[in-house]
């Protein structure tokens, strides 16, 4: 058996994501991270050592964003969906010749697995949704509203850092709040406008998915200090069956970095029997 550390990376060519692999075992099955906007998979660094010694496990950098930055050109013009930007990542998946996998998402790379769900949920064997953007509230409305009014005008990593501290205000929330936009800072201002231009379609396709329940298991890992989300999130995991939420103490919105001992062995123990955690 391969040291499951090994990663395989796959450089991209004719549009395709730049992904990386890592094999534990043939017949395992696959964990699929996606990161959110602004971010990278560099992002899961604190998943993938315990990851990788339970799952096969592919990471992703959506298009515009890490080693897929030139993926952006040609792809949907100047105007990004979300089955655009979801349809990249099946896209990967039929690459390897992976049938059906384990989904891990943070933010708004939530949003992406739930639209892979709603596209071919076949390929879907579990989700879990970290920091799950799961309703706007009065103001998160207001402030997509703002951004996207002003977003020609303003600096973006000035509207980045506006976001970065409005999600993450504590400061127990710094490192997550550092990264999320060191991440930032690695976009051109291009691409930054094509994946805020996405912040419009949010307010009809959560309401479409707040009233359509795929039936696939589905873990919302919220950090409890998420004050924008959590809400929402609750109220889906009590609304949907087999959904099921776990809530991290001392923890904000991006709970992967900031509790990530937690986070893994909430989510490893749920997508080695997801079945079984949300039955009832």
């Amino acid at each position: 058996m391969a040291d499951a550390m090994t990663g395989t990376p796959t450089e991209t060519w004719a549009g395709m994501l730049h992904h990386r692999t890592y094999i534990l075992d043939p017949d395992a099955d696959w964990v699929v991270l996606v990161h959110g906007a602004g971010g990278s998979s560099s992002i899961w660094f604190r998943q993938l050592r315990a990851y990788c010694e339970q799952f096969n496990v592919l990471l992703v950098d959506l298009r515009g964003h890490g080693e897929s930055a030139l993926v952006a050109d040609g792809r949907d013009g100047d105007r990004y969906t979300f089955e655009g930007v979801s349809r990249d990542v099946l896209e990967v998946l039929d690459h390897l010749g992976i049938e059906r996998a384990h989904f891990v998402g943070i933010s708004l790379g939530c949003l992406i697995i739930r639209t892979i769900a709603e596209l071919a949920p076949d390929r879907v064997q579990s989700m879990v949704l970290g920091g799950a953007i799961a309703r706007l509230n009065l103001r998160s409305r207001l402030l997509v509203l703002l951004g996207n009014t002003f977003k020609r005008v303003i600096p973006f990593m000035w509207l980045y850092r506006i976001y970065a501290w409005i999600l993450l205000p504590r400061a127990g929330h710094q490192e997550s709040r550092l990264i999320f936009v060191r991440e930032a800072q690695k976009l051109a201002r291009k691409e930054f406008l094509r994946w805020f231009r996405l912040t419009m379609e949010l307010p009809p396709i959560l309401r479409l998915f707040e009233q359509r329940d795929t039936g696939i298991p589905t873990l919302y890992l919220m950090g409890a200090e998420d004050h924008m989300f959590l809400p929402a999130a609750r109220r889906l995991a009590e609304r949907h069956r087999r959904a099921v939420l776990h809530v991290i103490e001392r923890c904000g919105h991006v709970c992967n970095i900031e509790r990530p001992q937690l986070f893994n062995e909430v989510s490893i123990t749920f997508m080695k029997d997801p079945v079984a955690a949300t039955a009832g």
